[in-house]
C-alpha cells in the first residue's frame, strides 16, 4: 500500500471505468458513505478515505502548518487521485469537504468533471450582504466551547447538527463519530472549517456542479445553498425533503436518487 493510500485510510470498491471520491465532513470519516457508495459500484470505481485526523488515518501525518487551511486537505486529495491516475472523476463531497473539492478540482484541471457538493458552504460567518448563518461572535463562542470541553461539545452540537430528532439514533451516531476525533485536531479542523471563506473561489469552478442542499439545515441554509448555486457557473442545485445537516445518514435514498440524475 503507499503512502498515500496509507496516510488517508483510502479504501477502493467498484469496477466503473471512471472513478467517484467521497470526501466526509468535520467529526466523520469514510463510514458516513457506507448507505451512498455502494450504490454507486456498478458504474464507477468508488474512492472512500479519511481526512488526516478522522477515522483510520494515519495521525502521525498530521501536520499544523499544512492544515491550518483547507488547502492542505484538498491536496491530499489530489494526491491521492494522482496515484490512482484518476480523470474526469465525480467529486462528492460533504459539508466543508464541498470546498475541499471546489479547491482540489482547481489544483488538478482534468482529475474532476462532476462535482456533488451535499450541504456546502464557502463561509459560515455572515458579511456585508451576504448571509452564512452565523455572527463572527456565536462562531468564536462554538469554537471556545469545544476547545474547552470536547465531549460535551459533540454531545450537545452533534444531535443539532444531524437534525432529525425523532430518530435519536442518528444523532448518537455524529457523536459517537465526533468523540472518536483525536480532540487536538478536533479543534484545529473545526477552526479551519468554521473561520474559512472559499466565496471567491466558486467562480473559478470549471467543471459541472451539482448542489444538494436539505430542506432545512442549521449549519448550511437554503440562503447559503442559493449562494453556492448562482456562483458557480455551471450549477444546479437539487432541495432535498431531508432535513438536518447530513442526508448521507438520514436520507441515503434520495442522495442516490439525486445524483443519479446527474453523474
Amino acid at each position: 500500500m503507499s503512502k498515500v493510500f496509507e496516510r488517508n485510510n483510502v479504501h477502493i470498491q467498484g469496477a466503473g471505468a471512471k472513478a467517484m471520491m467521497f470526501a466526509h465532513g468535520f467529526g466523520c470519516d469514510r463510514n458516513m458513505w457506507r448507505f451512498v457508495a455502494p450504490a454507486f459500484e456498478k458504474e464507477f470505481q468508488t474512492v472512500l478515505f479519511d481526512h488526516v485526523g478522522a477515522g483510520g488515518s494515519d495521525l502521525s501525518a498530521y501536520d499544523g502548518v499544512k492544515y491550518s487551511s483547507l488547502e492542505g486537505y484538498a491536496t491530499d486529495v489530489v494526491e491521492i487521485g494522482r496515484e490512482l491516475n484518476v480523470s474526469d472523476a465525480v467529486f462528492v463531497g460533504h459539508s466543508v469537504s464541498s470546498m475541499i473539492g471546489v479547491m482540489a478540482a482547481e489544483k488538478a484541471p482534468g482529475m474532476f468533471g462532476k462535482l456533488v457538493l451535499i450541504g456546502p458552504s464557502p463561509r459560515y460567518i455572515d458579511d456585508a450582504g451576504y448571509t452564512g448563518g452565523f455572527s463572527a461572535k456565536q462562531i468564536e463562542e462554538l469554537l471556545e466551547f469545544l476547545e474547552s470541553n470536547h465531549m460535551g461539545w459533540s454531545a450537545q452540537m452533534a444531535p443539532m447538527i444531524m437534525g432529525n430528532p425523532d430518530r435519536p439514533e442518528l444523532g448518537q451516531e455524529l457523536t459517537n463519530s465526533f468523540c472518536r476525533t483525536d480532540p487536538e485536531i478536533a479543534k484545529a479542523f473545526a477552526r479551519v472549517t468554521f473561520t474559512s471563506d472559499n466565496r471567491e473561489d466558486l467562480a473559478r469552478v470549471a467543471v459541472p456542479t451539482l448542489v444538494l442542499q436539505c430542506s432545512e439545515d442549521i449549519i448550511a441554509s437554503q440562503e447559503v445553498g442559493d449562494f453556492v448555486n448562482r456562483s458557480i457557473p455551471n450549477s444546479r442545485m437539487i432541495v432535498l425533503k431531508a432535513t438536518g445537516h447530513c442526508p448521507n445518514l438520514s436520507a441515503p435514498e434520495e442522495v442516490v436518487s439525486a445524483m443519479r440524475t446527474f453523474v
